[in-house]
């Protein structure tokens, strides 16, 4: 074989192995069995895929370069375009790179600039440790007694700890927004030459959730003023040191966004943790909040809208219709039944309306449901009733259609209030970084763990949700709370009113 005909067989064999990585990534995007697997999950799949694919094109791109080198060196092209995005206000390091000579070949002197090409490229430089010294010069009167003078130490976090506030903001966000569990963060220390035990660690979050407590605290009581949440609950496990073993805890997610209808409140999330999933936590942690509340079908809620409610007057309930459409998507994947099918398509009808109003004023909203889908979904009560009468109440289907049965009257909640949403998927999505710390950290080392845990995970999503970057937030909250903020304006700690200037 020739070194052509070489060359030819390993670029074919690399496009086979293109396409097969390309029907790889897609199945994994999109196939049926994808469904099976959360977002997450698919990510992590398509990441090492797309690996791959990139591998195979740098291989692709060696072999054109050395056959174009055997055949007749070819001028370099100019650089493509950044792929991403390099904001403006990075930092640049310019690197001028001159010829050798700019002596004219033919002898006329010196050669005059005509231009220039410039390409950008993103560096990263690894965290950069290092010490921060303190010096406090003392001062003496030569001539008399007078005393010493000397300036004031600074108010630390952790009287005489070693981190800063900003390392302590950096070990939290590693943890709690990054899912990286102490003793990897640890390891990674060690690399750089600190050997910090996971136990100091362990402390400096532990001395850090105490003194956010009143933060989150008040954070939790500006949601409840609210006229409007959503509530969900997700597990977590937590360790049990006297069986040796974990247990099942659980997160219940109390969240506002009214960003979809143009509300003026901020969005936030609180993260209470409880051991257990009884309605008794939902009622104590929704203590002094009355309006309505966007969950799911869970029955430890119904207590919330009983008159013997504790903690305020009973809520009023608007369940979730993703979840009711869910229940009709399980029995057609494993059934294809044409009645699931047909609910299916009903309520892709009232979602269609919902794209097309999401972002307007609530006047808005309403009055386009009220003419639009209001009679849908009149249509689809009377479709509901009309199969529950032919299909069998035990079946697994006529269990589906008994529960959007059983919840209709909360299901139409968003027909009668432009504020409201169609379903709860708003607060669904604030729990998937508690779902990623769960994958990544194992389990909560015991009940406190949980409680800190939330704590601070209240504190970094919702400064995620308006848009501050949450180690800034945390190093200035943690430097305000160690110079003595005071409790009375505590407000100004709540992560929508951080200035990056302060």
């Amino acid at each position: 074989m020739t070194g052509q005909d070489q060359q030819i067989a390993e670029q074919n064999a690399l496009i086979l192995r293109y396409e097969s990585l390309i029907a790889e990534l897609k199945r994994a995007l999109y196939g049926k069995k994808s469904e099976k697997l959360t977002q997450d999950e698919r990510n992590l799949g398509a990441e090492d895929l797309e690996v791959a694919l990139s591998e195979a094109e740098a291989s692709s791109e060696a072999a054109t370069q050395s056959c174009d080198k055997e055949k007749k060196a070819k001028p370099r092209k100019a650089p493509e375009r950044n792929i991403g995005n390099l904001p403006e206000d990075l930092p640049r390091i310019e690197q001028v790179i001159e010829p050798d000579s700019v002596e004219c070949p033919c002898g006329c002197g010196a050669m005059h600039k005509i231009g220039e090409d410039r390409s950008e490229r993103l560096d990263i430089v690894p965290a950069q440790l290092r010490v921060i010294v303190t010096v406090r010069p003392k001062y003496a009167c030569r001539s008399c007694a007078g005393g010493v003078k000397q300036a004031p130490g600074p108010s630390w976090l952790i009287e005489g700890g070693l981190p800063t506030e900003a390392a302590i903001a950096h070990v939290l966000v590693s943890k709690y927004a990054d899912h990286l569990p102490l003793y990897r963060q640890s390891q990674i220390l060690v690399r750089s030459g600190i050997d910090i035990h996971r136990a100091t660690l362990a402390g400096w979050v532990g001395k850090a959730a105490f003194h956010l407590k009143p933060v989150v605290e008040r954070l939790a009581e500006h949601l409840k003023s609210s006229t409007k949440l959503f509530m969900d609950e997700t597990t977590v496990p937590v360790l049990d040191p006297g069986e040796g073993k974990t247990k099942t805890g659980y997160f219940w997610t109390l969240a506002r966004d009214d960003r979809s209808w143009r509300g003026d409140a901020p969005p936030g999330v609180v993260y209470f943790y409880a051991p257990g999933r009884a309605g008794e936590n939902a009622e104590k942690f929704l203590k002094g909040f009355n309006g309505v509340l966007q969950l799911d079908g869970y029955q430890g809620y119904n207590r919330l809208m009983r008159p013997t409610r504790k903690g305020g007057s009973p809520i009023r309930a608007a369940y979730c219709w993703s979840h009711a459409r869910r229940k009709l998507k399980e029995v057609f994947d494993r059934d294809k039944s044409g009645i699931a099918a047909e609910g299916l398509r009903r309520i892709a009808e009232f979602y269609a309306i919902e794209t097309e109003i999401r972002g307007l004023p609530p006047e808005q909203r309403l009055s386009a449901r009220q003419t639009q889908t209001a009679p849908l979904v009149a249509e689809f009560g009377t479709w509901l009733q009309e199969q529950r009468l032919q299909v069998s109440k035990k079946s697994r289907l006529g269990e589906k259609l008994n529960y959007i049965h059983k919840h209709w009257d909360g299901l139409q909640v968003f027909l009668s209030d432009g504020r409201v949403e169609i379903d709860s998927n708003n607060v669904e999505n604030l729990q998937r970084p508690i779902a990623l710390g769960r994958k990544n950290a194992l389990f909560a080392g015991h009940d406190e763990g949980g409680a800190s845990w939330g704590r601070i995970a209240s504190l970094i999503q919702t400064a995620k949700l308006n848009g501050v970057e949450p180690n800034a937030y945390l190093t200035s909250t943690l430097q305000k709370i160690a110079a003595g903020h005071p409790q009375s304006r505590i407000d100004e700690l709540l992560p929508w009113n951080f200035q990056k200037s302060s």
